[in-house]
């Protein structure tokens, strides 16, 4: 158990009910988003319908006190209407009894000399909104539409001339005939709140519901298609657990539809049939190594079981020589197996130095040993030519493949360096039989020799070309063999680097 399990227990395990969780989490926060919207969309339009109906009823009363009517005390908003010259209130209703505008009128009265603005101008059809203070009251009763204080309220007003009305009417107002009245009606702002409190409170009941509904709906769908979807993959996961170190060849059913599933499995299969590969190589590698070894061993083993067998009758110093001879040999394997199953680990190498080829190549070209057989091995090379690397290992990779050309040389072996654009090109080439076009390749395989290379006590190891091709792309660098007339041509190319002044 990790450190941080203990922290995680809420969270579920299954992918299934993590995609359900994180997709229903996702809705909700837009769900919340749009409930928030239309909250404050439908509070809008309900504020502006109850705004709507006191404007109605306002034209209302414009419209009775015109056609000589004197309106009801009963209303759904306050209103009262004033007229200059009179003290008190010629009509009021809808709770504006609360300031008792019998004795003495609430809103102020219209100058005598102003006109009522014409019925086509303007935004609001003729009449006029501003906000009014409302005089304070001793004491208010339970449930009545105004604050104790009276407060501050938006009012809406319009201007009617006495003249303008019959005589009638007139005197049924109780006004004179060169007065102006002034109809007054109070805009609650809670009345619109109720309205709108009340269209949105059963809006957002409705919006929970459905959106409770819809995140079970939609979490339900997520995990459900989120399984489904999943199917190839148990199936991927019951055949990869199938797969053994004894039978690696299992693979995957790729499936038809060409989604992330079908790369998924063509990648498994992919990388199934790698790991099939590197084990048979293995197995190659380890029944080569044996088969390597116990030759070596077989002529040791012998020889020394005959030469104890007969003492007398044994060329001790010849026996000497052979045993020694085949442990150089043992020797020399077990080198070449340490430094393949270090190339084989990729293990990083040390700081890279500069080094120098050319030296490098003229060196060995003088150290050489040449006793076996007489063969001239000759160095070309014009220029100093640098490759970043480890000198060790380039020496290496050079002795390798002047062995190899020194085995199947007949009289010379040559060594050039170039320097050609960015890369140092390094060619060995020899006179002798040449390498058939077909195994061009196969010479870098690990343990093979060709035909005339099968004597063990002279072709080798079969490890040297192998080395050699590895060592090559350790440093960035290929090893190929170049087609020739004459004899076997192998190039290595190297980035160039520059020289130690340079840098």
């Amino acid at each position: 158990m990790n450190a941080t399990e203990p922290r995680r227990r809420w969270w579920p395990r299954s992918v299934r009910a993590r995609t359900a969780l994180a997709a229903a989490s996702a809705a909700a926060v837009i769900l919340a988003g749009i409930g928030w919207w239309v909250h404050h969309d439908v509070y809008r339009e309900s504020t502006g319908i109850a705004q709507g109906q006191t404007q109605k009823q306002f034209l209302a009363l414009v419209d009775q006190l015109e056609k000589g009517a004197v309106p009801a005390r009963r209303s759904t908003v306050p209103y009262e209407i004033v007229a200059t010259g009179r003290r008190a209130a010629v009509a009021y209703g809808g709770g504006m009894e609360e300031f008792d505008p019998g004795t003495r009128h609430v809103l102020p009265a219209p100058p005598k000399a102003e006109l009522p603005a014409p019925p086509d101008e303007g935004p609001n059809w003729g009449y006029t909104t501003r906000p009014v203070r409302l005089p304070a009251r001793p004491d208010s009763a339970p449930g009545d539409r105004f604050g104790k204080d009276g407060g501050t309220y938006q009012v809406m007003y319009d201007d009617v001339r006495a003249d303008e009305l019959s005589s009638d009417t007139v005197a049924a107002l109780g006004v004179a005939a060169d007065a102006q009245l002034r109809v007054y009606v109070v805009v609650l702002p809670h009345a619109a709140e109720d309205i709108a409190g009340t269209i949105t409170e059963a809006t957002d009941l409705l919006l929970l519901r459905a959106g409770l509904v819809g995140l079970v709906l939609i979490a339900a769908v997520a995990y459900f298609a989120v399984r489904i979807a999943l199917r190839p993959v148990e199936a991927i996961r019951v055949l990869t657990a199938s797969v053994t170190a004894s039978d690696p060849r299992e693979r995957v059913t790729v499936p038809a539809a060409g989604h992330e599933i079908t790369a998924l499995a063509t990648t498994i299969n992919t990388t199934l049939q790698r790991l099939d590969n590197a084990a048979a190589q293995q197995r190659r590698f380890v029944a080569d190594a044996a088969h390597e070894l116990r030759s070596p061993l077989t002529t040791l083993l012998a020889s020394l079981e005959v030469a104890l067998a007969y003492p007398e009758r044994t060329d001790w110093p010849a026996a000497a020589t052979t045993a020694a001879r085949q442990t150089r040999r043992l020797q020399a394997l077990a080198e070449d197996l340490l430094l393949l199953a270090r190339l084989d680990t990729r293990t990083p190498t040390a700081g890279p130095d500069t080094v120098d080829l050319t030296a490098l190549a003229s060196r060995l070209t003088e150290q050489y040993p040449l006793t076996e057989r007489p063969l001239t091995l000759t160095c070309d090379s014009t220029t100093p030519a640098h490759a970043h690397g480890n000198p060790d290992e380039y020496e290496r990779l050079l002795r390798n493949l002047i062995d190899n050309a020194a085995r199947h040389a007949a009289h010379r072996i040559q060594i050039t360096v170039r320097n050609q654009d960015a890369w140092v090109v390094l060619t060995v080439h020899d006179d002798g039989p040449g390498v058939p076009t077909e195994d061009a390749e196969r010479i870098f395989e690990r343990f093979v020799r060709l035909d005339d290379a099968r004597s063990r006590d002279h072709g080798g190891t079969g490890l040297g070309l192998a080395i050699a091709r590895d060592l090559a792309h350790r440093h960035q660098g290929t090893l190929t063999l170049t087609p020739r007339t004459l004899g076997a041509c192998f190039q290595l190319r190297l980035p160039q680097a520059p020289t130690p002044a340079e840098e």
